[in-house]
């Protein structure tokens, strides 16, 4: 299965809106949507790696264990990938639906760092993959 070239460039643009989003949201207190938004950054530009390898999945535990399989295990990014964006999904759980507890800002900030981080990279990865085409 061929690229998605188009595909892939719309997720990638998602990330980046999805993580100046985050900046502002951050900036403003909303912590809980910082989260949200460093999380959907890091899922997009997720999905965009695994259109390269032809892979989609429905769900987003699909895309985080196709993301590990083909791209942590395999030494494609680097191992500790797979925990942020794991680490990334159970916060945005917190911060989406939690009632009882939310997202503090220390970890809306740590969050933001590793989104801003793992977008970067996988940009990186698809910009390479891009100019050997």
């Amino acid at each position: 299965m061929k690229d998605n070239l188009k595909d892939i460039e719309i997720l990638s643009t998602k990330a980046q809106t999805f993580l100046r989003s985050a900046e502002q949201v951050l900036s403003s207190g909303d912590y809980d949507s910082c989260a949200s938004r460093c999380y959907y950054a890091m899922f997009s530009i997720g999905q965009a790696a695994l259109l390269t390898q032809g892979l989609r999945s429905p769900s987003h535990k699909g895309v985080i264990s196709l993301f590990g399989e083909h791209f942590v295990k395999t030494g494609v990014l680097e191992g500790h990938m797979g925990r942020t964006l794991n680490y990334a999904y159970d916060t945005r759980i917190v911060g989406d639906y939690g009632v009882d507890v939310s997202v503090a800002q220390d970890e809306a900030e740590e969050l933001l760092n590793a989104a801003q981080d793992f977008v970067g990279k996988v940009k990186q990865y698809l910009d390479k993959r891009a100019q050997q085409k």
